[in-house]
């Protein structure tokens, strides 16, 4: 199995969890350029661009397929944003005011 981490705490997970022959992939915001190298572990990937907007998966997805064709590819989950919404004291009317990503 391949690992594709999105998130710095979904890579945290990852390193814990997987076996030392199961390669790990992830973006340049789930870790920085500097950790990744002082980052002792085999089959470990970093792309050189962010994923954390998930409009670049399918071609980090498709990279990984290239470098262990056959093998299942783990994708960390994404959750959809979640607005909450606020009231205003003044108004008393709802409004969405911060969508988590």
């Amino acid at each position: 199995m391949v690992f594709l981490a999105i998130t710095p705490a979904g890579l945290a997970d990852v390193l814990r969890t997987a076996k030392a022959d199961e390669a790990i992939w992830c973006g340049s915001d789930a870790i920085t350029e500097a950790n990744y190298e002082a980052l002792d572990r085999p089959n470990f990937g970093r792309f050189i661009y962010e994923l954390g907007d998930r409009e670049l998966i399918p071609d980090a997805i498709g990279t990984i397929e290239e470098h262990h064709p056959g093998q299942t590819v783990w994708v960390e989950a994404w959750t959809p944003p979640v607005c909450q919404a606020s009231s205003s004291l003044l108004h008393e009317e709802k409004t969405a005011s911060h969508c988590l990503p």
